[in-house]
């Protein structure tokens, strides 16, 4: 039998965060309960299909049901608080490594958009794909792959201009014993995030910087430690929907893209919620 995409074991982290429902109508259909939408959600994120194929069968709703869903919890910031949610519940079990972060980008096409959000810019420099709309995803994860934080831009944004953004997006994390902790001991990066004053700003956070400079060293010995941040986007875009862009409004994109974070969060704490 195949896996829920809502076990009861999630749905009882998700529950208590989702914002209560406005008032019901007394004409029209009854409203379609949260956790149907949200396997909805789910499905759609995994499969990237479009919102109106969504089977019937399944009990979700409508696709344009589930989109609402998705557009509504991701204002009330749902998703986010999901993510942290489970990052606490990790790190409150000691499951959390914070003795080597990797960070990295990954460009991901944006399909059929001619006019999209600021995050969906032209890749840039390479001919190929040079005038065409993408998104890039921006992604630090400790030493097993676990995604510590996210963030989206325009595909011709340098990953250099924003390594603090991510770094600083890391939100305080429970620690089985003691204050939150929100930076890790060590940062791999490759040649892209390299400068001296991004090397200063992450020693001034009191995280080590192992960025390969350019012309000096080779990234090659750093991959024995960055393959955690490829593995990670591999687990990331194994949910179709972020493989290839479709949404036009940028929040919405972004919402599966902290979706897709607290899944694989989930993959590493779902037996401490069993």
């Amino acid at each position: 039998m195949a896996k829920p995409l809502v076990s009861d074991e999630l749905w009882a982290i998700v529950e208590p965060l989702l914002p209560e429902p406005g008032p019901k109508q007394k004409d029209g259909r009854p409203r379609i309960p949260d956790r149907a939408c949200l396997a909805g959600i789910i499905f759609v994120l995994k499969t990237g299909i479009p919102w109106e194929y969504l089977p019937q069968e399944m009990g979700c709703g409508s696709g344009m049901t589930c989109w609402r869903r998705l557009r509504d919890w991701q204002a009330a910031g749902v998703w986010e608080e999901l993510h942290r949610t489970l990052l606490n519940r990790l790190g409150e079990a000691d499951r959390i490594d914070w003795s080597r972060a990797s960070i990295d980008s990954s460009t991901v096409p944006a399909k059929g958009l001619k006019k999209g959000g600021p995050a969906t810019e032209a890749v840039g420099p390479n001919p190929t794909d040079r005038g065409k709309p993408g998104t890039k995803h921006h992604l630090v994860s400790d030493r097993q792959g676990i995604p510590l934080a996210s963030l989206q831009t325009a595909a011709n944004v340098n990953e250099g201009t924003v390594l603090l953004d991510v770094i600083d997006a890391i939100p305080p994390i429970k620690q089985p014993t003691g204050p939150p902790r929100q930076r890790p001991d060590k940062l791999h990066a490759d040649k892209a995030y390299e400068s001296v004053e991004r090397r200063t700003a992450l020693e001034r956070r009191g995280i080590a910087p192992r960025i390969a400079r350019k012309g000096i060293e080779s990234s090659t010995r750093l991959g024995r430690h960055r393959w955690v941040i490829e593995r990670a986007f591999a687990w990331l875009h194994r949910n179709r929907r972020l493989l290839v862009r479709f949404e036009r409004l940028d929040d919405l994109h972004e919402a599966f893209l902290h979706l897709g974070s607290a899944l694989i969060c989930w993959h590493f704490a779902e037996d401490l919620f069993c």
